[in-house]
């Protein structure tokens, strides 16, 4: 039984910020930054839902509501990696914006209106998930990632149960050329999670997205199949943090085993504040 970081309801490392000597956490005034480096100085005030939150200047709306208790769905994001914004299923409503802004990719601001749930947005996230579903070849049920994987249960969570779009069906060849691991293509929904974990955290750079649109795909080393990487350390972390059955480690039946990506925020407090977060053991 191996040890991992503790996470909260999100899927997020828990914060573990020090009290000092008036019992007042050092982070909520003194800007101690979190995963992300995300706090710079002193707090600031928000609504979300109707509800006041007290976030760290400099972290984003996503964060800040997760440590509020409140959820706000996503899959391209993962604390640790820089945000994206790819997946857009983390777009909220703001009282001074027009549009849609992505959760994980905005910055608090003092006197912030949030909505992270309405109609429309439940209609749109249903939209995304089912775009995302039409345009690979997502099948569940034979799926080593089933029972396991963040698309289905983001999915689920939204109520959708069924693709109203024609399903686009695409010829991709499964890479299986590496020892250790295996990549299908058919399950990538490009969050770009691997490439920002290989450029991140490894630095090996192994994998990047070629062509545009449609035709947008992952490739490792500018096209070479990944068991011919000459830049692939073999370490495994592209496989902890995919969020779908796309990368996974080769002969084995289901998820189970494949790593944790809650590994990835204790790896950047580590390197980049020394600081070794605390692990526990988990079942």
């Amino acid at each position: 039984m191996s040890e991992r970081p503790a996470r909260n309801g999100n899927g997020n490392r828990t914060g573990h910020g020090n009290r000092n000597g008036h019992g007042n956490r050092n982070g909520r005034k003194n800007g101690n930054r979190n995963g992300n480096g995300g706090r710079n100085g002193n707090s600031v005030e928000i609504t979300v839902n109707g509800r006041r939150l007290e976030a760290h200047e400099g972290e984003t709306v996503l964060q800040a509501a997760a440590r509020g208790g409140i959820h706000i769905p996503s899959l391209c994001y993962l604390e640790g990696l820089t945000p994206w914004g790819a997946c857009r299923l983390c777009v909220v409503e703001i009282s001074e914006s027009r549009g849609l802004v992505p959760a994980c990719a905005t910055t608090v601001r003092e006197d912030m209106q949030v909505i992270t749930d309405s109609p429309k947005l439940r209609r749109h996230r249903r939209m995304i998930l089912e775009l995302l579903f039409a345009e690979g070849n997502h099948v569940c049920a034979v799926c080593v990632e089933n029972g396991h994987c963040d698309l289905q249960d983001t999915a689920a969570e939204v109520g959708m149960d069924h693709v109203r779009l024609d399903y686009q069906s695409p010829a991709r060849a499964v890479d299986a050329s590496h020892p250790r691991y295996v990549f299908d293509p058919n399950r990538c929904i490009l969050c770009t999670r691997c490439v920002r974990t290989c450029d991140e955290i490894e630095g090996a750079h192994v994998w990047d997205i070629a062509s545009r649109g449609s035709d947008a795909h992952l490739v490792t080393d500018l096209g070479t199949p990944w068991g011919e990487s000459p830049s692939c350390t073999e370490c495994g972390k592209c496989v902890w943090v995919c969020p779908t059955g796309a990368l996974s480690l080769r002969g084995a039946p289901d998820r189970d085993g494949a790593g944790d990506p809650r590994v990835i925020p204790w790896l950047v407090a580590a390197r980049t504040r020394h600081e070794w977060l605390p692990r526990k053991e988990t079942t």
